[in-house]
């Protein structure tokens, strides 16, 4: 058996042939670690924002957002963070927020999450509902 040196979660991995959603959803693209959200076709807002690194990637596929809080402590393996702000989960463990603990955007630095400035997670926060769409692409 053979394990790969980059694990990689995959679900639901969806094509994107164009604006998959009439209303708004988010696209967040792995590969040039960014974030546009979008109203129908048209994106009125882009990040840049930093992902899952190689041993803790984000997962790839089309969800929604299931809860929204508007700040949270977050534990896992080595790293406590309390009061991360503007956190919407879309998949288990998986969700977007707001970063104060570095300003490293545009390279995966997280666990898994996305992490986003602050200011713009706030903006986002505010603008998504629940069931808001999230794609995440390679």
């Amino acid at each position: 058996m053979t394990v790969p040196s980059r694990p990689r979660p995959t679900v639901s991995p969806t094509p994107l042939p164009g604006p998959p959603f009439p209303g708004r959803w988010i696209l967040v693209d792995l590969s040039d670690q960014e974030l546009t959200a979008y109203e129908g076709e048209t994106p009125i807002l882009r990040t840049k924002v930093s992902t899952g690194r190689p041993r803790t990637p984000t997962v790839i596929g089309t969800f929604r957002i299931y809860l929204k809080l508007r700040a949270q402590t977050m534990t896992g393996p080595g790293y406590r963070l309390p009061n991360v702000p503007y956190v919407m989960y879309f998949y288990k463990g998986y969700a977007l927020h707001g970063t104060y603990w570095h300003n490293n955007f545009g390279r995966p630095m997280s666990h898994g999450c996305v992490n986003l400035p602050t200011p713009i997670a706030e903006q986002l926060y505010q603008w998504a509902d629940i069931g808001t769409p999230v794609v995440v692409q390679p």
